[in-house]
């Protein structure tokens, strides 16, 4: 991975100057009620048209939990369709504006006007299968990774071979080094420039080194848990968006109904063709 970096780093140099004009067969291992009532996070019931999902919500993502409970409560839940489901992938739902929504409209524009300041507590919580997780908009408009105030999704995925989780690593770190470097190689653009301009290619090439071995010492190497790697072995998720959204909460009941979410047909922009809806939301037990 080094030399593929190193290559791009150069290709990111000069762009940076301006130079050049399986289908998944989990297993359902819901939490027994005596195991929910003695722990402290919030639960609530999500009634759909395709039964019943029971979600738990962590006690250290505070503000996303505290928001979650707060719409359940007002009933903002009540009524909005699953609008994304993507088989192997995730089912989405909480758009506000989805639940008067004709049919073949196409959904997951709708918010409450605010967002929530995001809480990644990764290593810790990561999207494996069953994770609940809030919705954003992407990066560029939204560089603090910032949630959605109402939607969210339930992540489904797919098993990983170690192999597999080991090279999308590799993939993940590789981007990172290239975002770096090329923040660097921004900052320093007008020493660049300059040395471009007075054909000093080998200081130039001395600075392009000082930024790849600034770049390789800062992007660590991740050590992730055991734990994480044998759940996307064994139950699979969807690894590669870790770190990228808030994961707030889990399912501890009711993944037969997510996968039977996952499995419907759906229109080009994955809305089901056929609406799927949260009838009620409703607490069942708030943190202690």
């Amino acid at each position: 991975m080094k030399k593929i970096f190193t290559v791009v780093a150069a290709l990111i140099f000069c762009v940076a100057t301006a130079c050049s004009q399986t289908r998944m067969n989990n297993t359902n291992e819901e939490v027994p009620d005596s195991v929910l009532a003695d722990r402290n996070d919030a639960l609530v019931e999500l009634k759909t048209t395709m039964g019943d999902i029971t979600v738990e919500l962590y006690n250290d993502t505070p503000l996303h939990r505290d928001n979650f409970l707060k719409l359940v409560g007002e009933g903002v839940y009540d009524g909005v369709l699953f609008h994304r489901v993507i088989d192997e992938f995730m089912v989405q739902t909480g758009d506000p504006e989805s639940k008067d929504a004709k049919p073949g409209a196409r959904l997951g524009s709708g918010d409450l006007g605010y967002t929530v300041e995001a809480e990644i507590v990764y290593p810790k919580h990561y999207h494996k299968y069953g994770a609940l997780a809030a919705a954003r908009t992407g990066d560029a408009m939204n560089p603090e990774k910032r949630s959605s105030g109402s939607q969210f999704y339930i992540v489904t995925g797919t098993k990983m071979s170690e192999r597999q989780f080991e090279m999308m690593m590799e993939r993940k770190r590789g981007k990172e080094m290239q975002d770096y470097f090329q923040k660097l190689a921004l900052q320093h653009r007008d020493s660049i420039m300059a040395l471009q301009n007075a054909g000093d290619n080998e200081k130039l090439e001395a600075l392009r080194q000082q930024l790849i071995k600034e770049t390789e010492d800062n992007v660590a190497h991740e050590e992730l848990p055991a734990e994480m790697k044998a759940d996307y072995s064994r139950v699979g998720g969807t690894p590669h968006l870790d770190g990228g959204y808030t994961v707030f909460g889990q399912v501890v009941k009711g993944m037969d109904v997510v996968e039977k979410i996952q499995k419907v047909e759906t229109d080009p922009s994955d809305r089901p063709k056929e609406d799927i809806r949260i009838i009620s939301a409703k607490v069942l037990k708030k943190n202690n």
